[in-house]
């Protein structure tokens, strides 16, 4: 070979060199940013969507507008309006004195009522216990009472005065059969004797109740009971009245005129 081919040989082109590195950066480049490109994400499938009436958002107000409709319709509209009164549980207390106590006007929306103090007003009556006032829907009111039962009595100049089991002084009257009489010093319903008295005539069995024409208290303890044909049980207090009525019965099968149950556990007859 010669020297000029030599020469030429281990001289490189320029041009050829400039190429190469170009060729060279340019793979690096893509390498480089070929590792930080991240592929994009798939889309999220979409949610389904229930049926319009299953949506909180779209469920919510319309129930609102329905409820708050509804009400207004009750509350001004005549088709749910008092068109009847029915009066329950009334036997001795006249019936138009309650209607006129509730003072509920025909045509009165029901919503309208105030049905706790037409209750009020109907409980005012002497003989009434208690009375509850309630919206019957589509139209009607309906009153129910519970009447004071005599339980006792006491007698007065002006008449014999009714007392129920509570010891409210309720009516004046004749007095029913199987009533005692109550003789007590100051009788009503915050009276203590008069309350003990109360406690033991409840205690007694009904076969035992019916003979009893009177009842004595002189005090909480010392309670009386005189039986139609006038012999006298000698009570005592309102303690152990249970057991002091189941040992009064078999008692009164023997002759006597005095029975003195005070200690039932010690019964006496004289």
């Amino acid at each position: 070979m010669s020297p000029d081919a030599r020469s030429h040989r281990g001289r490189r082109d320029p041009g050829a060199r400039r190429a190469t590195s170009t060729r060279r950066r340019s793979t690096r480049t893509e390498s480089r940013y070929s590792t930080r490109v991240a592929a994009p994400a798939a889309a999220p499938e979409p949610t389904p969507k229930g049926p319009w009436f299953k949506r909180p958002v779209i469920m919510l107000p319309f129930a609102t507008v329905v409820v708050v409709g509804l009400l207004l319709t009750a509350w001004l509209s005549p088709v749910l309006s008092v068109r009847g009164t029915e009066v329950w549980g009334a036997t001795t207390v006249d019936e138009a004195q309650i209607l006129d106590l509730l003072a509920i006007p025909a045509g009165q929306p029901l919503m309208r009522v105030d049905t706790g103090s037409a209750a009020a007003r109907v409980a005012a009556i002497p003989k009434v216990a208690s009375a509850r006032v309630q919206r019957m829907y589509p139209s009607t009111i309906r009153v129910t009472v519970t009447e004071r039962v005599p339980v006792v009595f006491i007698d007065s100049p002006e008449g014999a005065h009714f007392l129920d089991e509570t010891g409210v002084d309720f009516e004046i009257g004749v007095p029913p059969p199987g009533v005692p009489r109550l003789v007590t010093a100051t009788p009503g319903w915050n009276d203590p004797s008069t309350l003990a008295a109360l406690n033991v005539l409840a205690a007694l069995p009904p076969e035992l109740r019916f003979q009893v024409g009177e009842v004595a208290a002189r005090s909480i303890s010392d309670v009386s009971l005189t039986l139609v044909d006038g012999r006298v049980v000698n009570w005592g207090g309102v303690e152990k009245s249970d057991r002091k009525a189941a040992v009064t019965l078999p008692l009164l099968t023997q002759p006597g005129q005095t029975y003195d149950v005070s200690s039932p556990d010690l019964p006496t007859v004289r």
